[in-house]
């Protein structure tokens, strides 16, 4: 290289030396740039949550919409750090699932945490399948691995003691068959064993077993048995003591009164859970869930029962769609029993109102 290239370089860049603190200061211009575009969003999502509190709008830490058991979730959020949700997301009072995603286009994984805030959940369950579209349109395949049971709906909250009950029934009617089964297949199996072993030694050696004394028959205990039947007696007839009074209490009460004591009873039965859910339900807060993600959200984020609703819709017919309820395939039905029975409660109802006078 010639002298002259070399002094025209070094010319150069004794120019651009000039300006290294113009062009060092284009880093801080775009940083201001940005700064201006971005503050209002970030305000808007972080700040005062305007965007996810205003209607048909999204805040920029929802990340897409999961389809599950005939619903849309549509407060989905990416996990970053699993162990501090643990942690932290239960103080939410939110019903969460946990869904591992797998990208169809990608096979990307990710994990999400969907806000249930509508609906109930009894269908839902460790291991189910959904559908999930990020904000892009992608779809992902999801699969439920963690549920956080909180209060999703003051509908909810009314049957839950309903299918408590039944669901307690259920199980204690499961573990009875269960017992009567295992009694059946022990005492079957170990007849046979014990046959087995007697045909075994009476081949091997006949004249031992001949000469060892046959066990004397144990004697039945009349009076074991009579305590039992006189305790299953006692218990039936308290219970339908019991019954007969409550039937014949609400019987005597004048019929403008009857609707009033059953759902007093109603209102005993579902009232507690209703009103414990419906104080749950107002203190639900996102900002635990937002903070086990790393954010340092201040103030509280609460979803409240109505805005739940918006969160989370339930499947609808269609305007003027109709269900087919015909089921070709359904066993026939003989209504003669319920008939008696509804003949006989009837009957019980009018002698009662004849025998107070009311008719």
């Amino acid at each position: 290289m010639s002298d002259d290239y070399k002094n025209k370089l070094i010319a150069l860049v004794e120019k651009d030396k000039e300006l290294e603190k113009e062009a060092g200061n284009i880093i801080l211009v775009d940083q201001l740039v940005r700064y201006y575009r971005d503050l209002y969003q970030i305000l808007n999502n972080f700040v005062t949550f305007a965007d996810f509190y205003a209607p048909n709008a999204e805040a920029v830490f929802q990340a897409g919409i999961l389809y599950i058991d005939q619903r849309s979730c549509n407060l989905c959020i990416k996990v970053t750090d699993m162990a501090k949700h643990n942690t932290m997301a239960s103080y939410s009072g939110i019903c969460l699932l946990y869904c591992d995603c797998i990208s169809r286009a990608t096979n990307e994984k990710m994990t999400i945490v969907v806000c249930l805030t509508d609906g109930d959940v009894d269908n839902l369950t460790v291991g189910r399948n959904a559908l999930f579209y990020d904000k892009k349109g992608q779809v992902w395949d999801a699969s439920i691995t963690k549920i956080i049971d909180n209060p999703i709906s003051i509908r909810q909250a009314f049957w839950s003691p309903y299918r408590k009950f039944a669901k307690f029934v259920s199980i204690q009617v499961e573990k009875f068959a269960a017992s009567k089964d295992e009694q059946v297949t022990n005492s079957a199996t170990s007849g046979l064993e014990k046959t087995t072993a007697q045909v075994g030694i009476a081949t091997t050696d006949a004249a031992k077993v001949n000469a060892a004394p046959a066990p004397a028959p144990q004697p039945f205990d009349i009076g074991k048995f009579a305590g039992i039947f006189a305790a299953i007696g006692l218990a039936f007839g308290a219970i339908g003591s019991v019954l007969a009074s409550v039937v014949g209490g609400f019987l005597a009460l004048t019929w403008w009164k009857m609707p009033l004591a059953f759902l007093g009873l109603i209102l005993a039965i579902s009232g507690p859970s209703m009103l414990l859910a419906w104080l749950k339900l107002r203190k639900r807060n996102l900002a635990p869930v937002l903070d086990a993600n790393g954010w340092a959200i201040n103030a509280r984020a609460t979803i409240n029962i109505e805005f739940g609703r918006t969160l989370t819709h339930l499947a609808e017919l269609s305007k003027n769609a109709r269900l087919n309820m015909l089921d070709p395939f359904s066993k026939k039905k003989n209504p003669i029993l319920p008939i008696l029975i509804i003949l006989a409660v009837l009957a019980l109802v009018a002698y009662y109102l004849w025998k107070y006078g009311i008719i």
